[in-house]
C-alpha cells in the first residue's frame, strides 16, 4: 500500500511539471520528424526511438523532448552514483566522516566513539555502515529525509532557470562543472563533446537498469540469477 501511494505521488508530481500537450496534426508531424533525431536515439535501438517513447511524445510540444532528455539525464546521474553507493554499502568499505570517529570505515573498522546519526531513535553511523542497503536507507530519520527532499528541491528551481530560462544549454547543463571539462567548448557541435555526452546517456541507461535489478534482489532474494555485490 505504502508502495503504491509513492508510486502515486511521483507519477502525479512528474505530470505536474510535464510539457503540456497540443492538438492538430502539425504539431504531431513535427514531433514524429523530431523524435528519431533526438540526441540520445543511438544504434542500440536502430536509430529509432522505441516505441513506447513514440507513443509518449505523440501530440506534445517541442520542448517535450527536451524535458525528458532532462529527465533522463538526472535519473541516470542519481541511478550512477546510487550503484556505487550500493556496493560500497554492500562491501563493507566506508570512509571517516567529517575526519571524525564513524565507528565503521575503511581505516579504522571498530570505534567506542560512534557519532549519533539521530538521538532520538538512538541510531549512529556505525549503524548505518554495518547495516544492508535498503535497511540502511529505513535507519535514515524524518529529519535527514527532510533534508535531502530540501537540497534536491533547490537544485530542481536552480536546473529548472538555467535549463528554460537561460538560452544556449543543451540537456542535462546545469552550470556545475568545477573540474571544467566543458569551459570553451561547443557542446552542441564539438565532437568529443557530443561522444562525452552519448556515453554519459548510455552509462546512465546501463545504471539505472542495474540499480532496479539489485535493489529488487535486495527486496526478493533469487529475483536476479546472476552476480550481484
Amino acid at each position: 500500500m505504502k508502495t503504491a501511494c509513492v508510486l502515486a505521488a511521483l507519477v502525479g508530481s512528474a505530470a505536474a511539471f510535464a510539457p503540456a500537450a497540443q492538438s492538430g496534426k502539425a504539431s504531431t508531424a513535427l514531433a514524429a520528424s523530431a523524435i528519431d533525431d533526438a540526441f540520445g536515439v543511438s544504434i542500440e535501438t536502430g536509430n529509432k526511438c522505441p516505441p513506447l517513447g513514440s507513443w509518449i511524445l505523440e501530440d506534445t510540444s517541442p520542448d517535450a523532448i527536451k524535458w525528458f532528455q532532462n529527465a533522463e539525464l538526472k535519473h541516470g546521474r542519481i541511478a550512477m552514483v546510487a550503484t556505487i553507493g550500493f556496493m560500497v554499502q554492500k562491501f563493507g568499505v566506508h570512509f571517516p566522516l567529517y575526519l571524525g570517529p564513524t565507528g565503521s570505515n575503511a581505516f579504522s573498522p571498530a570505534s567506542d566513539q560512534a557519532w549519533l546519526l539521530s538521538s532520538s531513535s538512538g541510531v549512529t553511523f556505525s549503524d548505518v555502515a554495518a547495516a544492508a542497503p535498503l535497511d540502511a536507507i529505513q535507519m535514515v530519520p524524518v529529519a535527514g529525509w527532510l533534508q535531502i527532499f530540501a537540497v534536491a528541491g533547490w537544485f530542481e528551481c536552480v536546473a529548472f532557470d538555467r535549463q528554460w530560462t537561460q538560452e544556449g544549454r543543451v540537456p542535462g547543463d546545469y552550470g556545475y562543472d568545477p573540474l571544467g571539462f566543458t569551459k570553451g567548448k561547443d557542446m552542441e557541435t564539438d565532437e568529443k563533446m557530443k561522444s562525452l555526452r552519448m556515453k554519459e546517456i548510455k552509462n546512465g541507461r546501463v545504471a539505472m537498469m542495474t540499480i532496479a535489478a539489485w535493489v529488487s534482489n535486495e527486496a526478493i532474494p533469487g529475483a536476479l540469477p546472476v552476480w550481484h555485490p
